[in-house]
């Protein structure tokens, strides 16, 4: 079989078959064969494969290690991140319930003080002041003509 028919992963360093005046290194020359040193003559090695292959592997494992001590610190950060964040946001839950428990019993109080006042009302009112109740609505108009000519001046003075 000829040599160029071959395809170039399949040609053999020394078969000259052909008239080109190939070299045994596989380049056009002069036809002598001087230098040994091209990669069929070599043959195949595999220890020496191995040897190189184990470094670039052992250089390849190293950065891909490198890198995941990297990924590994940055989440890592993002964790104790998260972390503090959740402890932040559960002291303000509990400052929130303390808060809410406190307008519970503030509004409680407030309640108990309105019934206060509703009862004492309705006992002035079966008492006979009718006197009392006209004093009252016209106390509670006053206040709030006072309180609408107090805006109202407000507003002009623009302050």
């Amino acid at each position: 079989m000829p040599l160029s028919s071959l395809p170039m992963h399949q040609r053999r360093a020394g078969s000259n078959v052909g008239s080109n005046n190939n070299s045994s290194n596989g380049h056009f020359g002069t036809g002598t064969t001087t230098n040994n040193n091209n990669m069929y003559s070599r043959g195949y090695n595999p220890s020496s494969l191995e040897s190189g292959g184990r470094g670039a592997r052992d250089t390849n494992t190293n950065i891909m290690e490198q890198q995941n001590n990297d990924r590994i610190n940055e989440l890592s950060d993002q964790v104790a991140r998260l972390k503090g964040l959740t402890i932040d946001i559960g002291n303000e839950v509990r400052e929130q319930n303390s808060l809410l428990d406190n307008m519970e019993n503030s509004f409680g109080n407030v309640g108990d003080l309105l019934a206060g006042s509703l009862r004492r009302i309705g006992t002035m009112l079966e008492s006979g002041g009718a006197k009392h109740m006209c004093y009252m609505v016209a106390f509670v108009v006053f206040v709030m003509v006072f309180l609408y000519w107090v805006m109202s001046y407000k507003g002009q003075n623009g302050a």
